[in-house]
């Protein structure tokens, strides 16, 4: 559609305001050549390079890989006293706890993922998987979240490329919400409704950006963000222990690939928000799961121009000017 149309996301049950007619191309501001910032690869007064003392007075190893701790400063803590509150069923509340974790990709302080060769984004992924098994055998914790803020533009508070995971007892909504409409589709097609949307994709080719024997990088069909992307897996994977070796390369090559696309638009260091979404660790089998890597980066039309979520998106619903399968033509290119 070239007018202005509306666009359903089935994973959340959504919908999205796409006005193409608003810009015909992304980069009509300035388009600045501006080369990626050059840190050093150990900065001592970083709270997260190896050896260094963090803010809470606790000194890190001297780690040659990946390092992980728990949150100096976590928004989730196990053993909280159990409480709730309902009142009319309109004030509403009740305890949560968790476990909140860094995830240092590498000892370097200068190499984002992007920079890492796949054996070493091997590493993190294998990581990933360790604490996914590790945090998610809790019996207190149902959710297991993994994710990265790259980024100052995306609320990243130290410069040293790392991720986080959260895991928690309750299921948080953005997953909650996939898990509610994948449910409903595998019900009715005994399928899920990750596998269809991928196959239906692929068999298009007009938003895959990239793909693997075991992934595929694709513009979501209702992507909001102007360069959102997903990583979604040929086999549907209910969760990251599902991995053997090659297909853990695969994802490696995929985030490798994604990322390097990335940088390579406004040619810096692309700031976005990402995420896995997997299984429940409640216990329950899941079929309807289907593994994959969300990718929300917030430039638009530059390296300094952010897309904001203002106005109509916060009041009435998500709105993009570039469509979907203008933002593949510039990853495939880029």
């Amino acid at each position: 559609m070239k007018n202005t149309h509306r666009r359903y996301n089935p994973l959340t049950d959504e919908w999205i305001l796409v006005s193409p007619n608003r810009t015909q191309r992304p980069w009509q501001g300035q388009n600045e050549k501006s080369t990626k910032e050059d840190k050093l690869s150990y900065d001592p007064d970083c709270y997260l390079c190896p050896n260094n003392i963090r803010a809470n007075g606790v000194q890190n190893p001297d780690y040659k890989s990946t390092h992980v701790f728990v949150n100096d400063f976590s928004s989730l803590v196990m053993g909280v006293k159990k409480e709730s509150i309902n009142i009319n069923n309109l004030i509403i509340a009740e305890s949560e706890e968790g476990i909140c974790k860094v995830v240092c990709f590498s000892p370097k302080h200068n190499l984002t993922l992007t920079d890492l060769s796949n054996n070493e984004i091997k590493n993190v992924i294998t990581t990933w998987q360790n604490e996914f098994d590790q945090l998610g055998s809790l019996k207190e914790i149902n959710h297991v979240q993994i994710f990265e803020n790259k980024g100052s533009v995306m609320g990243a508070s130290n410069p040293h490329p790392h991720g986080q995971i959260w895991a928690q007892h309750s299921i948080p909504m953005e997953p909650l919400k996939e898990q509610n409409n994948q449910k409903k589709y595998f019900d009715a097609h005994k399928t899920t409704l990750l596998n269809d949307y991928l196959k239906l994709e692929l068999d298009r080719n007009e938003r895959i950006v990239y793909e693997n024997e075991n992934f595929a990088v694709i513009v979501p069909y209702w992507a909001v963000w102007p360069f959102e992307t997903m990583i979604i897996s040929k086999k549907a994977f209910k969760n990251i222990l599902e991995f053997n070796d090659s297909v853990s390369l695969d994802f490696a090559d995929a985030i490798k690939t994604i990322s390097t696309k990335y940088d390579n638009v406004f040619n810096i260091s692309f700031p976005y928000s990402a995420g896995i979404h997997q299984a429940p660790t409640d216990g329950n089998l899941h079929p309807e799961w289907h593994f994959h890597m969300h990718f929300y980066p917030p430039l638009l039309r530059s390296a300094t121009i952010k897309k904001f979520m203002v106005g109509y998106e916060m009041l009435a619903n998500p709105q993009r000017d570039i469509t979907a399968e203008l933002s593949t033509e510039i990853l495939r290119k880029a």
